[in-house]
């Protein structure tokens, strides 16, 4: 019981730090201005990693040094999974760099997932709330080429259903791959 907790744990507060970790690097690619509450928020809770890697990795129009964060907060997490799973971290280092690869490109999918949904909430509910701009900035670029394909029934928009069955399809991918290379989920 004690395992499952903290597996239950680890994979709850990486996930989160790590899905702030690329909230803030493509906060960064859509310009998103930093006065925003929400953007604001994210960049106080990853400085204190992504700013000391920024002397590493300097900025561009990529924001390299939070993606960099992600990948060694995803080693961490991988790491310490494999060390709850009760097996020596030593003996698996390349197949835990891909995992951890693998993991940020999961974390990258649940915040598409997320940011997807909390955008068609939010129009509903309170379109004039304060993270929307940052919502629909981030949402923007995956669902403007399914409005494209897809028809407006009646106003409705589906590019939000579409996009959340492509990138559950994917997140099936990258899980069944990653659980194949290893002997625990991530």
């Amino acid at each position: 019981m004690f395992g499952d907790i903290a597996r239950f744990l680890l994979s709850t507060v990486f996930t989160l730090f790590g899905a702030a970790l690329l909230l803030r690097a493509w906060i960064q690619v859509v310009r998103m201005p930093p006065y925003n509450p929400v953007s604001n928020a994210v960049m106080q809770a990853t400085n204190w990693i992504v700013l000391p890697l920024r002397k590493i990795l300097p900025g561009g129009k990529i924001d390299w040094a939070s993606i960099l964060a992600a990948l060694i907060a995803a080693a961490v997490y991988v790491t310490l999974m494999v060390v709850l799973a009760g097996v020596d971290p030593t003996l698996m280092l390349p197949m835990l760099a891909l995992v951890a690869v693998l993991t940020v490109v999961k974390w990258a999918l649940n915040l598409v997932i997320w940011m997807t949904i909390l955008t068609a909430l939010l129009s509903w509910l309170n379109p004039q709330s304060p993270a929307m701009p940052l919502l629909y900035q981030i949402t923007t670029p995956f669902l403007d080429p399914l409005r494209r394909i897809l028809p407006r029934l009646d106003g409705i928009d589906l590019s939000p259903i579409l996009l959340f069955v492509i990138v559950q399809v994917l997140l099936m991918v990258v899980t069944r791959v990653a659980v194949s290379m290893t002997l625990f989920g991530i």
